[in-house]
């Protein structure tokens, strides 16, 4: 969440470099913004509640050299001018991604050092702290280090000094940065789209490290000050990802790209033979049991892997909310492996189980869209989906990507545990050869009279069993997140202990049934909303279902089923969002990348 940029040199102008970086990285979430840079040697600060685009509106025409920008999604106080991002305290300005924890600490001793405070940001008591030790240090190398060692929590940090007019200083704890270079030009970012127009070469930095940049040079520095080398980085993806290539919204486009994210993620480990999935999946003999840990969407995509490894390879599986495991007494054993599955790489609370089950010495593996990310640098093992980048907050295409390599996971795990047949393996490459087609026709089909009929209700009801349950749960999701629909997906055979008291004339309910060995369970939960009154529709593999609206998918390998399923789902919500007039590509309160607690 939240978006940093700096830029010192001579080619360009620091103040429109700023803006148009900010402007890309728009889809991490915001609600407002802000600049620094020096003008003849003087400070200009430029803040503003709300999009870029009000801040552009109040920006002088000069020029700068050197200057550090901000999207401030609030955290620690509302969002106003005052707490938006950048703050300056003495002779320091800087802008902050994360979580300061011990900021209230810290802001006692500093008022009772005489310092007055302006805003309720935990950013502005970092700024102050940085001063005071800059006041004591004369160094900034020196500053910064002790700065570290006082600061507790996530940080990503991008500092001005006014001593030091020609540099901008960064360091990083816990939350992502980025050093960029075009010659002798450097950039800071906080994602690797803000620079994709200027250069593709970047460096990844590590936790405490310190980064001084000036026009034609950079040093880095790790927290014992000793100067470091890093590898340039080439990104591999190209800025038609960060534009609308025609499509009204990134969301639409991200969802046409999914044919292409599927058969580009499991062609890169399966060309259709065992001997190929067994030497790109990583050794899975040993392990009797796997928990698989994620937030959001990717949660969702490891209850389908859940369903499909209990079920077809006979190991237990344990899914859990990486907020809740984090802090859970964690049962496993040398024997377990540990799954982590981010779209960023960078999401905090995954990070942090990672980290957990390194130090307690269990296996890991990490399933990623980002190279080189703080989760896929930490595992033991690192997949990459290939998802390039994704922009609209609510995913599409990278949790499409994610349930097609667990599919891969969870054959390789049938398949060495003996309870997958070489017809079955076949079954799923002849439905994988087709998916393209499919999903394509599936895209392609028009569901704005469903949307029609449901999008001004204010409630509505998503059912499934087993792995169709985990399939409503993220059309509930993309529903509830770009609509801000109050829809809640339950266990169908839940209703009667409770939520079927919600059921009134009209209201949705959305059922998904591909489970073949449940269909008339199902289907008998389905008729008791109906007897209320509902509005029922489903998605399904089966033409003889009764319903207000049918929508009927193909039926493919179980192992790939969820791919189709998910995409009538995800486009409901589009329709609905784009008719109840919903900012779709920047859902409010939301971020793309949830770097804090």
């Amino acid at each position: 969440m939240c978006g940093i940029v700096g830029y010192v040199g001579s080619k360009r102008n620091a103040i429109d470099t700023i803006i148009h970086g900010l402007e890309t990285l728009e889809y991490r979430g915001y609600d407002s913004a802000g600049i620094a840079y020096y003008n003849a040697d003087n400070l200009n600060i430029i803040k503003r509640k709300g999009r870029i685009e009000e801040l552009k509106n109040n920006l002088p025409s000069e020029e700068a050299n050197i200057g550090i920008g901000h999207t401030r999604w609030a955290t620690h106080g509302e969002p106003n001018e005052i707490n938006a991002h950048p703050h300056h305290v003495g002779k320091i300005t800087l802008v902050h991604n994360g979580i300061i924890e011990n900021y209230k600490e810290l802001r006692e001793g500093l008022e009772n050092n005489g310092y007055i405070f302006e805003s309720e940001t935990d950013t502005e008591v970092a700024c102050a702290m940085l001063d005071k030790i800059y006041k004591d240090k004369n160094d900034m190398l020196l500053s910064l280090q002790e700065l570290e060692n006082t600061l507790e929590g996530s940080y990503a940090l991008a500092i001005l000094n006014d001593d030091e007019k020609d540099t901008i200083y960064a360091v990083r704890a816990f939350s992502p940065m980025i050093i960029a270079l075009d010659g002798d030009d450097k950039f800071i970012a906080s994602d690797v789209p803000a620079i994709l127009e200027y250069t593709n070469k970047y460096y990844l930095l590590n936790d405490y490290d310190i980064v001084k940049l000036t026009h034609g040079n950079v040093t880095f520095y790790n927290k014992d000050l000793n100067e470091e080398q890093k590898q340039l980085r080439v990104f591999e993806g190209s800025m038609e990802a960060g534009m609308k290539c025609g499509y009204e919204h990134f969301m639409l486009k991200e969802i046409n790209e999914e044919p292409t994210v599927m058969k580009d993620t499991i062609k890169y480990y399966f060309d259709g033979s065992i001997d190929s999935l067994m030497k790109s999946i990583p050794d899975l003999d040993k392990y009797n049991q796997i928990h698989i840990v994620a937030c959001g969407s990717a949660y969702h995509t490891g209850l389908v892997a859940k369903s499909w490894i209990e079920e077809i390879a006979g190991i237990p599986v344990y899914c859990e909310i990486a907020s809740e495991y984090r802090y859970k007494n964690t049962f496993y054993n040398k024997e377990t492996l540990v799954i982590v599955i981010s779209q960023s790489g960078e999401t905090a609370d995954t990070l942090a189980c990672l980290r957990k089950a390194i130090n307690d010495e269990i296996d890991t593996m990490a399933i990623v869209n980002v190279v080189g990310s703080s989760i896929a640098r930490e595992a033991d093992n690192v997949l990459y989906i290939k998802a390039g980048c994704e922009i609209a907050v609510a995913t599409t295409k990278a949790y499409v990507g994610q349930i097609a390599l667990l599919s891969l996971i969870a054959l390789k795990l049938a398949y060495i545990h003996g309870k997958i047949t070489e017809e079955q393996i076949k079954e799923y490459n002849d439905s994988l050869n087709k998916m393209d087609t499919l999903m394509q026709s599936l895209i392609k089909r028009d569901y704005k009279d469903i949307a029609n009929k449901i999008y001004q209700r204010e409630d509505i009801f998503y059912l499934g069993r087993k792995m169709d349950y985990a399939i409503g749960m993220e059309g509930s999701l993309k529903l509830k997140e770009i609509s801000y629909i109050n829809s809640v997906a339950y266990q169908a055979g839940e209703l009667k202990h409770g939520t079927i008291s919600l059921i009134e004339e009209g209201t949705p309910v959305i059922s998904i049934i591909t489970e073949e060995d449940i269909i008339p369970k199902t289907l008998s939960n389905v008729k008791e909303t109906k007897a209320r009154g509902s509005y029922s529709i489903v998605v399904t593999t089966e033409e003889n279902i009764e319903a207000d609206d049918l929508i009927i998918i193909p039926k493919v390998s179980p192992l790939l089923q969820p791919i189709l399923t998910i995409i009538p789902l995800q486009l409901i919500a589009y329709e609905v969002a784009k008719l109840r007039k919903c900012d779709i590509d920047k859902p409010k309160n939301l971020a793309k990348s949830v770097t804090v607690e």
